[in-house]
């Protein structure tokens, strides 16, 4: 029969060292309690290295979404400033526009032409609602220039969606919600019509938007308008 107090000989090297079962038993339960206190402590601290992770990752998707508002905003401002540079940095090498189903796409420097078209007549872009939406950003636009308030009697207004490739934009579709084509294309139409029968020179000023076709716009508008007000400005063709 074992007892409490049965020795057992435990063989180590060659020497033998004679414990209790008692002492047995304590020292492995010693051992025991180690390891589970140090096992609730790694649990704890692996449950908070997750939630860290998860939180950071959760910031750094946060800050990417932020980057695209803030990017919205300065293409808005670098447009309503007239700063082609600027814009091009903003968005991709290909890059396309959508205007009411009218699809146009660009490379760098052609929009940047655009930019340089657009500022002729000192557009004034008001952002009236701005926001982030599942990746993209969502915009509702004012846009007021000389060409606009000539052919248009006021500002037009249109919901934009920006899409993004990365930290830059690659796609703007445009949807117009305060936009009267009818009046649009009758004093468009009239403009051309007059253009053709009293200064010719200016022909083809619809045909590309470039700076030098920009300023020949800029010209007919301000003949026409001249002519009907009765007062006499001469003009020459700019082919630069």
């Amino acid at each position: 029969m074992i007892t409490n107090s049965t020795l057992l000989t435990i063989t180590i090297s060659h020497s033998d060292v004679k414990i209790t079962v008692e002492e047995l038993v304590g020292s492995l339960s010693r051992k025991l309690k180690h390891l589970m206190y140090y096992g609730k402590r790694m649990k704890k601290a692996i449950a908070i290295l997750f939630l860290l992770t998860i939180g950071i990752t959760s910031c750094k998707t946060h800050e990417k979404e932020a980057d695209k508002l803030g990017i919205a905003k300065k293409y808005y401002r670098a447009i309503n400033n007239s700063n082609p540079s600027k814009t091009k940095e903003l968005i991709t090498k290909r890059f396309t526009t959508v205007d009411d189903g009218f699809e146009q796409k660009y490379n760098g420097s052609e929009y940047a032409e655009w930019v340089k078209w657009d500022a002729v007549f000192q557009p004034t872009y008001d952002i009236l609602k701005i926001e982030k939406e599942d990746g993209v950003v969502k915009a509702k636009i004012s846009k007021i220039d000389k060409r606009i308030s000539f052919l248009h009697r006021g500002p037009i207004i249109t919901d934009e969606v920006l899409e993004f490739e990365g930290n830059k934009i690659n796609n703007i579709k445009r949807t117009s919600t305060l936009f009267d084509v009818e009046e649009f294309v009758k004093n468009r139409d009239e403009l051309v019509r007059w253009i053709a029968d009293h200064q010719p020179e200016l022909n083809g000023f619809l045909n590309e938007q470039t700076k030098s076709s920009g300023l020949n716009y800029l010209k007919a508008i301000e003949l026409y308008k001249n002519k009907k007000q009765g007062t006499t400005t001469t003009f020459k063709r700019n082919s630069s």
